[in-house]
């Protein structure tokens, strides 16, 4: 009912900028909570930053608390994940996340899932 596709992606440097995006189609007047997460080898999949529908409460991981700032466009379905001094650590592939019970770090609460678009920071 629900297809998210996400975009932007791709090789930055340290201390680099990147925004990545999260388009949805599909069943989207539903009040859906829109989180990001990231996949790694070593660490598997971990929680990054989730926003609720009104985009009035935001909750991010440690790791990226400061750097990253989750933001969404109702308008144009999008939801996006502005990432600042980025680090060799946040290299993974970041996909993203519609919940319709809200905001959670938990990704048992999400019910759709995109295919992820990868992100390669070097030193």
């Amino acid at each position: 009912q629900v297809q998210l596709v996400e975009s932007g992606g791709g090789l930055v440097q340290t201390g680099g900028s990147l925004r990545l995006s999260c388009a949805a189609s599909g069943r989207t007047f539903n009040s859906y909570a829109m989180g990001w997460f990231r996949r790694t080898p070593g660490k598997g999949r971990e929680f990054v930053a989730v926003i609720s529908w009104s985009g009035g409460n935001t909750l991010y991981a440690d790791s990226v608390k400061g750097r990253f700032t989750i933001s969404r466009d109702n308008a144009e379905n999008t939801v996006y994940l502005q990432m600042n001094s980025l680090k060799p650590e946040d290299t993974a592939l970041y996909y993203c996340a519609a919940s319709i019970s809200g905001v959670s770090r938990e990704p048992r609460r999400y019910n759709y899932w995109g295919q992820g678009t990868q992100v390669t920071v070097s030193s």
